[in-house]
């Protein structure tokens, strides 16, 4: 008789989370989205006040390239901030599993008995996680830090100022194509529906419902690129 051959275990399902994508895409959405709104209201604005297509072209370019680089410096000063707090509460945990290694380990127990473990088992998987990665353990389960999803300034700055640069150019696209009746129309159209497929995208890769992520967004632009258009049709005919 031929013996059963062991079952093999098969192997567990693989879960897709979006956790990890936080720090590059909150960096890609706002610098895109940042650049869609600000260049395609500050081209509006020109246009309302009835100068001619080199000027606002000129605004255009200028805004892409100031908004590009204001991008850059926000968002790794900003991001730099973040890290810089990062890594002060990491060496601080350092200084204090050296110097008090007992007490960080009843720290992290106490934590997973808050969690919901008894006292003895919240014990024991304190000191077997501490055993493998104790710094980890501590940055993770006390500060709330993960290795992964830490803060990246150089990451954010460039990210944040190639999709501005890239997204900028959507309006100054439009009207550099559409005939001079077309201008306004089109650039309001095109940084629209733009505003409108970059809300969808972002919901789906955040997770949350592509309709209401793309509302809000296009909203928000079509209110922006309304105030700065009415504020140079009025400064257009109040200097003209």
């Amino acid at each position: 008789m031929q013996q059963d051959m062991p079952r093999q275990s098969a192997p567990p399902p693989t879960e897709t989370h979006r956790s990890h994508r936080a720090g590059w895409l909150r960096a890609a959405v706002l610098g895109s989205d940042d650049a869609i709104v600000s260049t395609a209201s500050l081209m509006l604005g020109v246009a309302a006040s009835s100068a001619a297509k080199q000027a606002i072209l000129v605004a255009g370019i200028a805004g892409l390239v100031a908004g590009a680089m204001s991008m850059a410096v926000g968002e790794y000063v900003s991001v730099s901030s973040q890290r810089d707090a990062e890594q002060a509460d990491i060496e601080l945990e350092k200084q204090e599993l050296t110097g008090q290694p007992q007490a960080e380990l009843e720290e992290l127990a106490m934590i997973y008995v808050q969690r919901g473990l008894d006292e003895e088992l919240a014990l024991k998987v304190a000191q077997q996680l501490s055993a493998k990665d104790r710094l980890g353990a501590h940055m993770r389960d006390e500060l709330g830090i993960d290795r992964e999803s830490m803060a990246r300034p150089l990451q954010a700055a460039w990210i944040s100022a190639t999709s501005f640069a890239v997204f900028a150019s959507l309006p100054i696209a439009a009207l550099l194509v559409t005939p001079a009746a077309w201008r306004v129309p089109a650039i309001a159209a095109v940084s629209l529906g733009s505003l409108a497929a970059l809300g969808a995208l972002g919901g789906d890769l955040g997770g949350a419902p592509r309709g209401r992520a793309a509302l809000r967004v296009t909203l928000g632009g079509g209110l922006a690129m309304v105030v700065t258009a009415l504020i140079g049709r009025l400064l257009g005919v109040s200097l003209s």
